[in-house]
């Protein structure tokens, strides 16, 4: 019996596409236990009315194709429980917390087949698996790491550096609009200016050195875009408004979290007023949306043994 906790993530923060992810306060739990046939999936919280409850669920695929790349012998049976605060499709990283939760089992199990700690994971190998899942490591990263992570791919697998930040509060409005990942990648040109391209490598480092120094009118500054908010933000009917309800209501920094519909918002004060802004923003677009107030996390995700 195997537990995993995952938080969510917000990737991108403006400037930094595919590069740069923050962990938050919001966690997913996966419980795995045997049984002696047959696959099934439980889930409470986000996601219980439609979330696949077989094989097609995202951490079962990724869990029964991971464990097949092991040495472990397929498991006659086994149940997982999922316990959901993370919103889905919100740009919260809620996929990423099941694919990670999928190769995290299979590790895990491989472990404890062999006599070892299961909690005892491998978090480099885990964390290569999963971005070659992903496709990037912006989510995945700081799920698996904890606060403030730069990711890159690289030809020897993937790079990263945990940055130190300082504490900051985030307001997250997550509309109910269906735009899915692969959705929003399309809408991305295939090519960019040199001058883009400069304008958002500078911001980008800029957005790091905020984060780490606490230097709110360099994040003001610094969190601007020109790689996908511009074309993410005129599909998403009210996100545009949002952000500006949110610097209006007195937010610190306003961009896109991953790659939406959810809007997050950086703040020092007024939460609920930020929130409550945002969230009128969508109702005048005819979206109902739901917010939230959450802290960043210094800590990822972990593995533990539950009791029999």
């Amino acid at each position: 019996m195997i537990r995993i906790r995952i938080p969510a993530t917000t990737a991108n923060l403006g400037p930094g596409f595919d590069c740069m992810g923050l962990a938050l306060d919001l966690w997913n739990s996966f419980e795995l236990y045997p049984t002696p046939s047959g696959i099934s999936v439980e889930t409470s919280g986000e996601g219980a009315g439609y979330l696949p409850k077989d094989e097609t669920n995202l951490v079962v695929s990724v869990f029964l194709s991971e464990l097949a790349q092991t040495d472990c012998d397929p498991l006659s049976g086994f149940r997982i429980v999922c316990h959901n605060t993370v919103p889905c499709a919100s740009g919260l990283g809620s996929s990423s917390t099941a694919t990670l939760a999928g190769v995290m089992f299979a590790k895990a199990l491989e472990r404890s087949r062999q006599g070892e700690d299961p909690s005892d994971l491998d978090f480099e190998s885990v964390l290569t698996r999963a971005v070659a899942i992903e496709g990037h490591g912006d989510n995945v990263a700081p799920a698996l790491m904890g606060g403030f992570v730069i990711v890159v791919p690289d030809a020897r697998g993937v790079l990263t550096q945990r940055v130190p930040h300082s504490p900051i509060k985030t307001v997250v409005c997550v509309p109910e609009f269906a735009y899915l990942t692969h959705v929003a990648r399309a809408a991305l040109p295939q090519e960019y200016s040199k001058a883009d391209a400069i304008y958002n490598i500078g911001r980008a480092m800029l957005v790091a050195e905020a984060l780490r120094a606490g230097d709110d009118q360099m994040l003001t500054m610094a969190m601007t875009d020109r790689i996908h908010e511009p074309y993410r933000l005129k599909s998403i009917p009210g996100a545009q408004n949002a952000k500006h309800a949110a610097t209006k209501a007195g937010a610190i920094a306003v961009c896109l979290s991953g790659a939406g519909p959810g809007i997050i918002a950086f703040a020092r004060d007024g939460y609920d007023r930020i929130g409550r802004a945002m969230k009128a923003a969508f109702t005048a677009a005819n979206l109902t949306s739901r917010y939230w107030i959450l802290d960043t996390s210094d800590s990822g995700a972990h593995v533990g043994r539950l009791p029999v």
